[in-house]
């Protein structure tokens, strides 16, 4: 997409001007690492599906296919990704980052909409993998193993795929038509979906099934307990199965007057489906303070919104029928919280756990070779087990538990289980060095204050389950794609080529350009090593490098 810079003088107006032996420096093209690619656990390539979504019309359908290349749900992660990327752009500095993740969105809609598929095209490589798990981990892996030419069986328990984006997201966060669609773009693949089957012998499904590699996915469905004491008739209730009980016939009978203990994102999702399930009041007791909760500011924010009361500073010492006996706290010098002996009473017909979730992982019992400490298991830098050709990822090994992560963990085992299938080894390519702030030259983007996505109005939020945030239609989602700084990359502004008073840059079309991986060149015969190209570019995708004799 070419930006209307001047150009100073006419093609061919120096073509005589031959530069001598006097250049001591010249210039070249780089292509640095943006700093939302280096930040996105997933692994998208962002600025380069942005930079195809900023001509809008076809441009759409190529960024989602780009996408799609590191991510099979970009509906989804629109919606549920906390967004690390947008923290480190560097669009921030100047007035606020790119709303990639809304763009995303958008983008993972109009698929929907528009019915785009991909294929497998790889030739079938007659190699049988088993996934165990059907959450965001186990199908991101059956997707991109499914596309490398593996025949790809997924088995979950459940009745219905998904894993902890159906059983631990409430609807109003991540519509359920949303999620069934991007479902079953994986399935049309040809990937062999098996529900309601429970894999209990790992080895023997190897063994016995003619499986060549397993990819275990289990979730962290299993609520944390912490012991509290309670009178015989207290209703003390987990928040990852409140969540579950959601997506069945029957919802949980929370009743008027609801607490919530803990203080992440479950305790907000609880609290607020509490408050959707009719409870007059919903108090999340927390035992740090707001700056040290480890929920989402958004999150709470949103909760806030719809009536839900934050008790912080407090502690639950004990449940009788109908009420809760809290303690104060106070936080140390090292931050930690330690009691004080201030007690009070919280009204409460239930008290919901949030305390944090672990991953059911009595398959692995008895599987030689496999290690499991602090309810994950240990796996090496290919994420494989022990156990020769089991590899593990998502909730059930060491990391961040979010759908973003354990997308990512499904497309590097993918890519790991491929590799030892062929009996060869994969290694991601070497990271480029990040582009920072300052290799910008900023002065040439205007100010362009960030599109806002619209939300449901209070009422209906605190009374439904109808999605809160809205997405961002057309025009503004191509005008949040077009703030996109491109950093550290080319982005055919045309300015380099512009500004060179010498006309030693020179413009690449067809297989030049394929082969260059940009629209430019520099023809040295003509370049004066002056620098101008550097400092006028906007994104800093030249440097200069000494001459070299």
């Amino acid at each position: 997409m070419n930006k209307p810079f001047a150009i100073t003088l006419d093609v061919g107006s120096s073509l005589a001007n031959k530069t001598g032996s006097w250049r001591t420096e010249r210039p070249v093209y780089r292509d640095l690492l943006p700093p939302c690619n280096n930040a996105c656990p997933a692994g998208e390539n962002i600025q380069a599906w942005l930079y195809e979504a900023e001509e809008g019309g076809e441009g759409y359908e190529r960024a989602w296919r780009k996408l799609m290349e590191d991510n099979p749900f970009p509906a989804v992660m629109g919606r549920v990704c906390y967004h690390p990327c947008e923290t480190v752009c560097n669009r921030a500095q100047l007035d606020s980052a790119v709303g990639i993740n809304a763009v995303e969105r958008f983008l993972g809609d109009e698929a929907i909409a528009q019915g785009w598929r991909v294929t497998a095209d790889a030739p079938a490589s007659g190699q049988r993998v088993l996934v165990v798990g059907a959450g965001p981990s186990g199908l991101s892996a059956a997707y991109h193993l499914a596309r490398l030419g593996h025949d790809v069986t997924i088995r979950d328990a459940e009745e219905h795929a998904g894993g902890m984006m159906r059983f631990g997201i409430p609807r109003y966060r991540l519509p359920r038509e949303i999620l069934d669609a991007e479902i079953a773009r994986i399935v049309g693949l040809g990937v062999t979906l098996e529900l309601g089957t429970k894999v209990t012998d790992v080895p023997g499904a190897m063994r016995d099934e003619g499986f060549d590699a397993v990819f275990l996915a289990v979730g962290a469905h299993i609520g944390k307990r912490a012991y509290v004491p309670a009178g015989e008739a207290a209703r003390i209730l987990d928040a990852v199965a409140v969540l579950h009980s959601m997506e069945g016939e029957e919802k949980p009978l929370l009743g008027r007057r609801v607490a919530v203990y803990g203080g992440g994102n479950t305790a907000m999702d609880v609290a607020r489906t509490a408050k959707r399930l009719g409870a007059e009041e919903a108090v999340v007791v927390y035992r740090r303070t707001r700056d040290r909760m480890p929920a989402h500011d958004f999150e709470v924010e949103e909760a806030e919104e719809e009536g839900v009361r934050m008790k912080w500073l407090s502690t639950v010492k004990r449940a009788e029928p109908g009420v809760l006996t809290l303690e104060r706290m106070e936080l140390d010098e090292n931050g930690f919280p330690q009691p004080t002996g201030e007690v009070e009473e919280l009204e409460a017909d239930a008290l919901v756990l949030a305390l944090g979730q672990e991953a059911d992982l009595s398959l692995l019992e008895g599987v030689p070779g496999i290690e499991v400490a602090d309810g994950v298991v240990k796996v090496g830098p290919n994420l494989m087990t022990g156990y020769p050709g089991v590899f593990a990822g998502g909730d059930m090994v060491p990391a961040e538990r979010t759908v973003t992560v354990a997308v990512g963990h499904g497309k590097k085992a993918a890519r790991h289980i491929d590799a030892w299938l062929r009996r060869e080894s994969y290694e991601p390519a070497p990271k480029h060095e990040l582009a920072g702030f300052e290799t910008l030259n900023t002065w040439y983007y205007t100010d362009a204050p960030r599109s806002v996505q619209p939300t449901l109005e209070l009422a209906r939020r605190r009374s439904t389950f109808e999605e809160v945030v809205g997405g961002l239609d057309e025009t503004t989602a191509l005008f949040e794609a077009r703030r996109c700084l491109s950093c550290g990359n080319c982005f055919d502004c045309d300015n380099c080529f512009g500004v060179c008073p010498d006309n030693s840059v020179i413009k690449l079309e067809g297989l030049q350009r394929e082969a260059a991986g940009r629209g430019y060149a520099f023809d040295y015969d003509f370049c004066k090593g002056c620098g101008i190209c550097v400092a006028e570019c906007p994104c800093g995708a030249i440097e200069m490098v000494p001459e070299t004799i």
